[in-house]
């Protein structure tokens, strides 16, 4: 059974480039959510689209939910068995701090569609990267045009820092809280030394 690590963080923390070099390193499948299969793809349309303007809490949770357990069933999981080494660009801990938390759906009931969905597949750890919201907007700003969830609006995403901060405290066995601030080798020596000291 490979290993199965998971980068999260709120807009322009830098978990995508993190993601990226870990996988590198370790020669590992790199993949994200929402989209990375065909199937996938059209619902991040959906979800990501500006244009989609009313589409409820709920309605989008349940998307987010259909692709994490396609994603699951046809990318993750046998990579997995196979022993292949997995690093994913969000997981479940997006769902329960942006939809659970900052939607307000709650992030029990958040993690228990997550767990049907993925037939209760978790990480062997997540890794939470955090920037200030000063240095997220930045960081966006240099982006291009922003999405939907990107657009969402600042007090959006404060509550999408602090449902990550709740659901990392509330699992401090699988979850690790990095500083995503400053250059990227200088978090990439943060990053590292955290996933070599938990999965040697």
């Amino acid at each position: 059974m490979g290993r199965f690590v998971v980068f999260e963080g709120g807009e322009g923390s830098g978990k995508s480039t993190q993601a990226r070099l870990l996988a590198e390193r370790w020669g590992a499948l790199l993949t994200f959510e929402p989209g990375a299969t065909e199937l996938g793809a059209r619902l991040r349309k959906i979800l990501l689209d500006p244009a989609t303007t009313d589409l409820d809490p709920r309605a989008e949770a349940l998307l987010m939910a259909a692709d994490r357990a396609h994603h699951v069933a046809t990318t993750i999981r046998p990579a997995l068995l196979r022993g292949r080494d997995v690093v994913c660009d969000r997981y479940v801990g997006s769902s329960l701090a942006y939809q659970g938390y900052a939607r307000g759906l709650g992030v029990e009931e958040v993690a228990e569609l997550s767990a049907f969905a993925t037939e209760g597949l978790v990480p062997d750890l997540v890794v939470l990267l955090e920037v200030s919201a000063e240095e997220s907007a930045d960081r966006m700003a240099l982006a291009g045009t922003p999405d939907r969830m990107e657009s969402a609006g600042d007090a959006f995403h404060e509550r999408v820092r602090e449902g990550y901060r709740m659901v990392a405290a509330h699992n401090p066995d699988r979850w690790v809280l990095v500083d995503g601030s400053g250059g990227v080798d200088e978090v990439n020596a943060r990053v590292r030394a955290l996933v070599d000291s938990r999965l040697p």
